[in-house]
């Protein structure tokens, strides 16, 4: 009887042992890193003054963003951000390359940023909002039947 007892005590311990282990593994922090940037060496074939906006999209590939206007510049983007646990994700990393065009549509400047070189910049897409005022579809559905006009089905 106290073999068994013994046996379900140590069990026990190895539950807990190993419950513990899940728990700090959930807890661990992870990367996770979005977009990407040319490396120094494709940067180097890319000319100032010469190279034009598709050759430069020949080279370096489509952008992370473009800027709104056609005369806009090309903007490659790549950001790391540690995730551990319940706490809120932290920027680690953020790099930008941003390669401006003149009106000839050449290139004009290539800058490279980090995230030492100034504050961390949130990076959303942002959608036009409606004037539908928040209502659910039913709510609308609803509203509009004191808007039906009986008559205008007769003429």
């Amino acid at each position: 009887m106290f073999a068994f007892a013994k046996t379900i005590k140590t069990s026990m311990k190895i539950a807990a042992v190993a419950t513990l282990g899940i728990a700090l593994a959930a807890c661990a922090a992870t990367n996770r890193k979005h977009g990407w940037v040319p490396s120094d060496e494709l940067l180097s074939e890319v000319v100032v003054g010469v190279d034009t906006r598709a050759s430069v999209t020949e080279t370096l590939g489509e952008p992370t963003a473009a800027g709104v206007v056609r005369s806009g510049g090309y903007y490659y983007i790549s950001s790391v951000v540690r995730i551990a646990g319940a706490r809120a994700p932290k920027v680690v990393s953020r790099d930008l390359v941003a390669i401006t065009f003149d009106e000839g549509d050449v290139v004009s400047g290539v800058e490279h940023y980090a995230l030492a070189d100034g504050r961390v910049v949130p990076l959303e897409r942002r959608v036009t909002s409606s004037t539908l005022e928040d209502k659910t579809f039913l709510r609308q559905l609803l509203g509009n039947l004191g808007n039906f006009d009986p008559s205008s089905l007769i003429n």
